[in-house]
């Protein structure tokens, strides 16, 4: 079966992993990371300096996606983490309790969290039998664990950041991933949490795109956005904006780290 797409369909979906299937940079999970004994982390602090992380690293993988830059690995997601750290802390850590607190973020074992609109938009999905897959810049083993922790089946992720072949956000990468799922890229939807190195990544690769905007950083994004997968169908249907600039409902390309 299928779902409508503007004035076409699409019979599968590729969501992102990490914050839009899986908590990932949650408050919860940045006290467990680093103070599971407390203080309690200020909720606002720990969420400002997320959406200021999101930005940054939506940024950073754009930038290495256009060759102004080297293409964006683990080593720089690991920088990123520890950045953000930073700002949640006030200063900078030592590096040894940084690294150690980076680790957990990356396989953790605190409290179990869960999207509550996850479930019942995935069970949607497969009512109506289309295909679905999971994609990730984490690599497999931290997927899979945050994975397991949901209740998410493994079977779901069809390309981790440390696979064979090329790497999201590159275009072949997502055009593998749907390939594995047995759809075309003009039949697969595809669902992720940033900007830039997501949603118009992914638009490159020509598969429609929904932004999933949870932590609500991008905003002024008029077009496509839902902040949870509750309206994931009915904006589908509504078809996609034309790539492009503000005009289109977007924000204007990230021109460098700041």
């Amino acid at each position: 079966m299928t779902l409508p797409y503007g004035s076409s369909e699409v019979d599968a979906v590729l969501f992102d992993l990490d914050d839009v299937l899986v908590p990932f940079q949650t408050p919860s999970a940045w006290q467990w990371a680093w103070r599971p004994q407390g203080p309690i982390l200020g909720d606002r602090r720990v969420r400002v300096a997320v959406r200021r992380s999101l930005k940054a690293w939506d940024r950073r993988r754009w930038l290495g996606l256009t060759g102004k830059e080297p293409r964006a690995d683990e080593t720089e997601l690991r920088r990123e983490l520890a950045a953000t750290l930073a700002v949640i802390a006030g200063h900078a850590l030592p590096a040894e309790e940084t690294d150690a607190v980076v680790r957990r973020m990356l396989r953790p074992a605190g409290e179990v969290e869960r999207f509550p609109d996850v479930a019942p938009a995935l069970e949607r999905l497969r009512a109506r039998a289309v295909r679905i897959g999971a994609v990730s810049e984490l690599p497999r083993d931290a997927s899979l664990w945050l994975m397991r922790r949901v209740g998410l089946p493994e079977s779901l992720l069809v390309a981790p950041a440390d696979g064979d072949g090329p790497s999201l956000p590159d275009r072949a990468a997502f055009r593998a991933a749907v390939e594995r799922l047995g759809s075309t890229v003009e039949r697969t939807a595809y669902v992720g949490d940033l900007y830039w190195s997501d949603v118009r990544a992914a638009e490159r690769a020509g598969l429609p795109a929904i932004l999933l905007d949870r932590h609500e950083a991008w905003p002024k994004v008029q077009h496509g956005r839902i902040t949870d997968l509750g309206a994931f169908e009915a904006t589908l249907a509504h078809g996609a904006a034309p790539p492009g600039n503000d005009a289109a409902g977007g924000e204007p390309e990230p021109a460098g780290p700041t």
